[in-house]
C-alpha cells in the first residue's frame, strides 16, 4: 500500500470523527495499539498491515474501491447477505438509522432519490404501514420460514422500533433532497393490502381497510410537502428554512430505486436490491454512470413542487382516488360477508 493512500485513509477518518475525540484515541481503540503507534502510520512512518486496514476500513465504511485504482468496469459494492439478515423491524430500522446517521454527519449533504413504488423514507410518518412493507417482504417475497403460518394482524409499535423510525424521519426530513415519483407510486403497496386480504392473511380483515386508509392519508402528507417544497413530519408545521423539497413526476416508470448522496466530503449510492436490501458503492465510475441516467430522467420529467400546481394536483388525486376506490371494494366485500 502507497503512503499517499494511507494518508487518504486518515483524513477520512479525521473527517468521520469530526473533532469529537482524537484520532489517536479512536484509532487506538479499534487496532489496538498505542497512540504513538497510531501517529507514526498517521505520519507516515509506519504502513498499515492488511488487518489494520481491514478493520479500520469496516469500522468507518470505506470503500477499497475508492482508495485503489481498480478497473472502471468492475466495482465493489457493501451488502448484507441473506443468511446474516435480520428481518425483525427494529433490526431493520437500526440499520437504516444508521446509514442515515453516516450521511447527516458530512458537511451539508443532499439527497437525490428515484422512487420505485414505495417511498420507505416517508413511509416512516405511518409506523403501522412501516410493519405492513416489512411483514409482506418476510413473508410473501423472501419466504422466511417463520413467517409460514402467520397472519399479519393488528400490534402495537413497540417502543424501540418507533424511536428508530423516528430517528430516521428526523434526519431524513433535515436534509435536503431532489425526488423522482412516478405513475405507480403507492399502487403496487395497495395492491399488496388488497392480496393479504383476498388470501384471508389478515388476522382481522377490516385491518387492511384501515391501512388503506393510512396510504390515503399518506398520499395527501406526500402532496402537502410538494405544496410548500418542504419536508416535514406528519402532523406538524413545516419549517420556515431548510429542508428543501423538490419533487418531479416522471409520466413513464422509474427504472429502479435509487438514492444518491453527496456532501462536502464524498458522496456514494445505494441501490434498491433483493427487495428489503441495498448496494451501496462509492465507486467513482458507476456513480457517474449513474449519475448520467437519473439527470436525464429529472430532464424529462415535470416538477410539481411549489409550481405547476395543476399537474400537482392531478397527480396526487389520481394516487388518493385509486386507493379508495380499493377501499370501496373491500368494505362492500367485508358487508356482503356480513349479509
Amino acid at each position: 500500500m502507497q503512503t499517499n493512500h494511507q494518508a487518504y485513509i486518515f483524513e477520512i477518518i479525521k473527517r468521520k470523527i469530526n473533532g469529537e475525540d482524537s484520532l489517536g484515541n479512536v484509532v487506538g481503540d479499534i487496532l489496538s495499539i498505542s497512540q504513538d503507534a497510531v501517529y507514526r502510520r498517521y505520519r507516515g512512518e509506519t504502513l498499515l498491515t492488511i488487518y489494520e486496514l481491514e478493520k479500520l476500513t469496516k469500522h468507518f465504511s470505506i470503500s477499497l474501491d475508492s482508495l485503489f485504482d481498480i478497473e472502471d468496469h468492475k466495482v465493489i459494492f457493501d451488502f448484507q447477505p441473506l443468511d446474516q439478515f435480520d428481518f425483525s423491524m427494529v433490526a431493520y430500522l437500526n440499520n437504516l438509522r444508521d446509514g442515515f446517521r453516516y450521511v447527516k454527519q458530512q458537511a451539508n449533504p443532499h439527497l437525490t432519490l428515484s422512487i420505485n413504488n414505495t417511498h420507505l423514507l416517508q413511509l416512516m410518518n405511518f409506523p403501522h404501514l412501516v410493519r405492513f412493507k416489512l411483514f409482506f417482504w418476510a413473508k410473501t417475497h423472501i419466504q422466511i420460514k417463520e413467517y409460514e403460518d402467520r397472519k399479519f394482524k393488528y400490534e402495537k409499535v413497540t417502543e424501540e422500533a418507533y424511536t428508530y423510525g423516528w430517528e430516521i424521519l428526523r434526519t431524513y426530513c433535515s436534509i435536503p433532497s431532489r425526488e423522482l415519483f412516478d405513475p405507480e407510486l403507492i399502487a403496487g403497496f395497495a395492491r399488496e393490502i388488497q392480496y393479504y386480504f383476498n388470501a384471508h392473511l389478515f388476522e382481522d380483515r377490516s385491518y387492511a381497510i384501515y391501512l388503506l386508509k393510512q396510504l390515503a392519508e399518506f398520499t395527501n402528507h406526500l402532496k402537502a410537502q410538494a405544496e410548500v417544497g418542504k419536508k416535514f413530519v406528519y402532523n406538524t408545521q413545516p419549517p420556515a428554512n431548510g429542508n428543501e423539497y423538490e419533487v418531479y413526476f416522471n409520466e413513464t416508470l422509474n427504472g429502479f430505486g435509487t438514492i444518491y448522496y453527496k456532501s462536502d466530503d464524498s458522496d456514494g449510492l445505494y441501490i434498491a436490491h433483493n427487495i428489503l436490501n441495498t448496494l451501496h458503492t462509492t465507486n467513482r465510475a458507476y456513480i457517474d454512470d449513474s449519475l448520467q441516467i437519473l439527470d436525464r430522467q429529472f430532464a424529462n420529467a415535470s416538477i410539481i413542487s411549489q409550481t405547476n400546481e395543476k399537474a400537482r394536483n392531478a397527480y396526487f388525486h389520481k394516487l388518493e382516488r385509486s386507493v379508495l376506490n380499493i377501499i370501496k371494494k373491500l368494505e362492500l366485500e367485508l358487508e356482503e360477508e356480513l349479509m
